[in-house]
């Protein structure tokens, strides 16, 4: 177990994961994060998202192994008992996750970079349908898509609202990014595309003022943007642990021949 000579321990504060905090607790001296080399999360997938977003934040990641007490369990192992989870974890293997970059400018100028796991979106904020101009690197695409949204989505985040959105599931070695519109009014035909990994995606927000649209990356929401780059920052790579044949990319697959 020389690589993972230091845990720490996070626990959501569901009342499931609560119940077997001490479980939990009582297996080994575990550490601050900031002092850990690898770090178990038990919780659901949005504590989990929460955890790795809170990494990013702080420049301080770590290699994340998920124990699922949540609903989905997407992003994480299933739960088999406190017991054996260090043993499992001297078996698991990592799957890297290269979150995407968001830098959103608003209507007034002002600059956010926030990163996302799953997916950037942009949504209309009122009753009146967005406007957005897509460019993939720099050269525009859509000039004018009419919709209530559009999103661009990773390999890891095809499965959540891409896929909601009519989008296709990535495999989560295929190095692409998945960009469906979501409730395209114009052009009607137009149902998504699918880009390579390195591809810079712009949207450009047509008349603003009149039909105003918000920017989330994953959880993190910017208002009445103007116009907004994604891209994915590849310096910023995610490492997560899975138990052999219960991997993120094994689990992808299986969701399409879900009926």
């Amino acid at each position: 177990m020389a690589e993972f000579e230091k845990l720490a321990l996070m626990v959501s504060d569901s009342a499931k994961a609560q119940e077997v905090a001490q479980e939990f607790q009582s297996l080994t001296d575990w550490v601050s994060p900031e002092d850990a080399d690898t770090v178990v999360v038990v919780g659901g997938d949005g504590f989990m998202l929460q955890t790795l977003h809170a990494m990013l934040d702080h420049g301080n990641v770590k290699p994340v192994y998920g124990v699922n007490l949540g609903t989905v369990g997407f992003l994480m192992n299933r739960y088999r008992g406190a017991d054996k989870v260090l043993q499992r974890l001297e078996k698991a293997r990592g799957l890297a996750v290269a979150p995407l970059c968001m830098e959103a400018t608003t209507q007034e100028g002002q600059v956010h970079t926030f990163c996302a796991i799953n997916e950037v979106s942009l949504l209309r904020e009122t009753r009146q349908t967005a406007k957005i101009e897509i460019l993939v690197d720099g050269k525009t695409r859509i000039e004018e898509l009419v919709a209530d949204g559009v999103l661009v989505a990773t390999p890891a985040g095809s499965t959540a609202y891409n896929l909601s959105a009519n989008g296709p599931i990535l495999p989560l070695d295929s190095q692409l990014l998945a960009l469906p519109p979501i409730s395209a009014f114009r052009p009607r035909r137009w149902r998504g595309a699918i880009l390579p990994d390195r591809a810079k995606v712009t949207f450009r927000i047509n008349e603003p003022s009149k039909r105003p649209v918000a920017a989330v990356a994953d959880q993190k929401e910017v208002r009445d943007v103007a116009e907004v780059h994604v891209e994915i920052a590849r310096d910023s790579e995610l490492t997560l642990l899975f138990d052999k044949g219960h991997a993120l990319d094994d689990r992808i697959v299986a969701e399409q021949f879900v009926v």
